[in-house]
């Protein structure tokens, strides 16, 4: 009884890992911080639920960030830059409403959920899009990772 129980638990310690996700290998997570002051011109269309931005300061990701209200007082922020093609001169996603665009293949994610809304048939792996965080403490947002 007792090698039973060592053995489920040796099984148990080797079947748990709690990072099934697999990194994107075109995209490093680059550690940065960043407010937006929601009382500025620039930030203030995320006082209303829905609304996005694009964040180009110098230092945000690796192509800026987007950020959209997505309701009760919660935000959502994505790296601008397209998670399925390393970074070159067309992978800079566009603001397009509530979807970010990819004008190399012309994807476009949500920016609610940072999923690829028109997948590619076949097979491969794609990407969907790289997550910041997004704190708010009264009228400041701070995205970072």
């Amino acid at each position: 009884m007792r090698h039973l129980l060592g053995f489920i638990f040796i099984v148990l310690i080797f079947s748990c890992n709690g990072d099934r996700s697999e990194r994107n290998p075109f995209l490093q997570e680059i550690g940065f911080r960043f407010d937006l002051n929601l009382n500025l011109p620039e930030y203030s269309p995320l006082t209303n639920t829905g609304n996005a931005i694009y964040v180009d300061n110098v230092g945000v990701g690796t192509r800026g960030a987007f950020v959209i209200n997505i309701g009760f007082n919660q935000f959502r922020v994505f790296e601008a830059s397209c998670p399925n093609h390393a970074p070159n001169s067309c992978s800079t996603t566009e603001l397009s409403g509530q979807t970010a665009i990819c004008s190399c293949e012309d994807y476009e994610y949500s920016l609610f959920t940072g999923q690829l809304l028109n997948k590619p048939e076949g097979e491969g792996r794609f990407y969907d899009m790289l997550e910041y965080r997004a704190t708010i403490s009264g009228n400041v947002v701070t995205i970072s990772n």
